[in-house]
């Protein structure tokens, strides 16, 4: 599979307090599983969660986890979209309001983030395929530093995108009230302000447009 789904099915979730000789010697780190790794590495710390344990190929993953196990465990679906605000790229705050009552698909990237380029045409295709039955596509930079606006537009142009475009520069940015710890990552919100889907790392362009196909009003 060329994409993963960021509530990744593979993530192993034992009964709590297990004894140590059922602890695997290789598991599917949930921490490097984020980023996009699909192959199991050798376990070398555990933690728990809600009465599940979690394995680990460092250290470092583990503590990363336990500052904000959330992000990185299968999240519930469907759950409300959070709040937020972003920028244009004029400067001015927007928030999403405007857009309630259609299907969203909310795209965090990076001019530096080579797989959120190679996605991008596929976002064009699937705005110029779906606006008119009530989808809109809306892309969030993260981007940095005080020419990111020159950056974005600049990029924009040559890559060729015309759907909303934003710059996260509010003081509370779009990416951490997501939880987003990778990109691209993408959330699909439906006319209820609800978060019905979401992918993350290299994702399969045909996967996600069947997904956005099944949630698209009739």
């Amino acid at each position: 599979m060329y994409g993963i789904l960021l509530f990744i099915a593979t993530i192993l979730a034992l009964p709590a307090t297990p004894r140590a000789d059922q602890a695997p010697k290789k598991a599917l780190c949930p921490v490097c599983a984020i980023r996009g790794e699909t192959e199991e590495e050798k376990v070398k710390a555990r933690a728990e969660h809600d009465g599940n344990a979690y394995y680990f190929c460092s250290k470092s993953c583990r503590e990363e986890f336990e500052a904000d196990p959330i992000a990185f465990i299968p999240p519930p679906l469907p759950r409300g979209a959070p709040a937020f605000s972003v920028e244009t790229l004029d400067g001015e705050p927007v928030d999403l309001s405007t857009h309630y009552g259609k299907l969203i698909v909310l795209d965090f990237w990076a001019t530096w983030c080579k797989p959120c380029v190679d996605l991008m045409p596929s976002l064009q295709g699937i705005h110029e395929r779906y606006a008119d039955r009530g989808l809109v596509v809306v892309g969030i930079s993260i981007d940095e530093g005080k020419d990111r606006i020159k950056k974005i537009r600049k990029f924009v142009e040559r890559v060729g995108v015309d759907y909303s475009i934003y710059s996260d520069a509010r003081p509370i940015p779009a990416w951490h009230t997501f939880k987003v710890k990778a990109i691209p990552a993408l959330f699909l919100i439906d006319r209820d302000r609800q978060i019905v889907a979401q992918w993350l790392g290299t994702i399969d362009h045909q996967s996600l447009e069947s997904v956005i196909q099944a949630h698209l009003p009739p």
